[in-house]
C-alpha cells in the first residue's frame, strides 16, 4: 500500500522536491559567508500579502550586495504560488532565500557568471489568530551588536536569534536592540511607541533598521486613520513612560508590547492604537493579497 508523505515540498535552485531531499552544497556562499538575502511573505487564504513590496525590497538587497536578480518577480510568484498549492497552505509563512552561489571558499566574491541559489520552503501556522498577538508581548532590552548594514535583509541572523533566546531564558518573548541609549528594533521586528499625547514613534529609515514592509503598510494605514507619526528614535526610558508599544513584521503583522525589562508600558494592556492598527491592517493589506 503506498503511504502518502507528510513532508512538505521544497524548491531547491531549481527544483521540487520533499524536504529530506533539499540539500544545498557545502560550497554555498549562503552557508560559508551568510553571503545571502531572505524574504519572508505571510499567506493568508492561500495567498500572499504585500508580495509587491517584498519583491522591492528583494531587488534592493541584491543591488546593495551586487548580486544579479536570479529570475523575474513573476517568476517568482509562480514558484511561491506552487509551493502554497503543492503543501496546502491556507495560513502561514514562506521563506525565500538567494545565495550568491557556489564556489571554492575564498573571501574574494566569485566570478560574475556565477549563478545564484534559490531556495524556498512554506510553514503553516496561525497569523491572523496569532496567541502572541492576542495576550501581548514581554521584551527585554540588549546592546544592538549587529554589522552596520540592518537595512540589508541578509541571512546573517546569529546575533538576533541569541537575543530572542536571550529573551526566552529571562521569561519574556523578545528583544528590543538599543544603540548609544536608543532603541533601534526588535530582534526580528521594526519598535514603535504611542506617547501619552498619542503620537506614534518609531525610528527612521536608515542603515541601523530593516526597511521594514509591513512597517511601510502601517505607517501609511496609521496616517490615513488620522493618527499623528513620528519618525525618530526614542529611548528606554521614553519606552517605558509611553501610553503604548507594539511591533510590527510580515510574520506578526502589528502586535502590543506589555512591558519592557519587567516594567509594564501604560496599564500593562493591549492599547487600543496597536489593537486598531492590527485591525487595519489585516482588513486593508491582507485584503489585498494575491
Amino acid at each position: 500500500m503506498n503511504m502518502i508523505s507528510s513532508e512538505r515540498i521544497v524548491y531547491v535552485d531549481g527544483h521540487y522536491g520533499p524536504e529530506s531531499q533539499g540539500k544545498v552544497s557545502i560550497f554555498d556562499r549562503g552557508y560559508l559567508f551568510a553571503d545571502a538575502i531572505y524574504e519572508v511573505t505571510c499567506i493568508i487564504g492561500g495567498k500572499l500579502v504585500d508580495f509587491d513590496g517584498h519583491m522591492v525590497r528583494l531587488v534592493r538587497s541584491l543591488k546593495e550586495l551586487d548580486m544579479p536578480m536570479p529570475m523575474s518577480p513573476q517568476e517568482l510568484l509562480a514558484i511561491h504560488r506552487k509551493l502554497i498549492a503543492d503543501n496546502n497552505v491556507d495560513e502561514g509563512l514562506i521563506y525565500m532565500q538567494i545565495s550568491r552561489g557556489n564556489a571554492d571558499r575564498d573571501f574574494n566574491f566569485p566570478s560574475k557568471d556565477t549563478r545564484p541559489v534559490i531556495v524556498m520552503f512554506t510553514q503553516a501556522r496561525p497569523v491572523l489568530e496569532s496567541p502572541l498577538a492576542k495576550r501581548g508581548l514581554k521584551v527585554i532590552t540588549l546592546p544592538d551588536i549587529r554589522w552596520g548594514r540592518r537595512d540589508i535583509k541578509t541571512v546573517q541572523l546569529l546575533y538576533p536569534s541569541m537575543a530572542k533566546n536571550a529573551a526566552y531564558e529571562a521569561g519574556a518573548d523578545d528583544a528590543w536592540l538599543v544603540q548609544d541609549g536608543f532603541v533601534t528594533e526588535a530582534s526580528s521586528a521594526n519598535a514603535y511607541i504611542v506617547t501619552v499625547d498619542g503620537r506614534i514613534v518609531t525610528r527612521g529609515l536608515s542603515s541601523d533598521i530593516l526597511h521594514g514592509i509591513t512597517r511601510a503598510a502601517v505607517i501609511g494605514f496609521a496616517q490615513e486613520a488620522g493618527y499623528v507619526l513620528k519618525e525618530r528614535p526614542f529611548t528606554v526610558a521614553e519606552a517605558l513612560e509611553a501610553k503604548e508599544a507594539f511591533i510590527t513584521s510580515a510574520t506578526s503583522f502589528v502586535m502590543s508590547v506589555l512591558s519592557v525589562d519587567g516594567q509594564m508600558i501604560g496599564d500593562g494592556k493591549i492599547g487600543p492604537v496597536s489593537s486598531r492598527l492590527r485591525e487595519i491592517y489585516i482588513d486593508k493589506a491582507v485584503g489585498a493579497r494575491i
